[in-house]
């Protein structure tokens, strides 16, 4: 079986958005430096900023300041707060449901 990695990217991008406003390719670093054992690929960061933006939790605009290609910049909105809100909490069940199973676990285990 395998298991599927990247379950809460848009969790993680709107956490990170609550920081500064960022590119695509900046927050793919973010997810590099903070989270190494999450392997996650800059497609997996773009379907989320996509659809977080169509459901308006993130807003987006253009920056030409630099030479170079333009950035598409990422925003939290007010939806974006909210959104992050439902995910904390959903993040928090599954915590709680994961340390019952670690700890069962370790239980079998002491038991050999």
């Amino acid at each position: 079986m395998k298991i599927k990695p990247g379950r809460h990217t848009a969790a993680f991008v709107l956490l990170f958005l609550t920081l500064k406003p960022s590119y695509g390719f900046e927050l793919l670093k973010e997810f590099e430096t903070n989270l190494p054992n999450n392997k996650i690929d800059s497609a997996a960061i773009y379907r989320a900023l996509k659809t977080l933006e169509t459901n308006g939790s993130v807003e987006s605009r253009w920056d030409t300041s630099e030479a170079g290609a333009a950035k598409k910049y990422y925003s939290i909105t007010e939806n974006g707060y909210k959104e992050l809100e439902m995910f904390k909490k959903d993040i928090e069940l599954r915590y709680e449901n994961l340390g019952f199973f670690l700890k069962n676990y370790k239980n079998i285990n002491d038991k050999k």
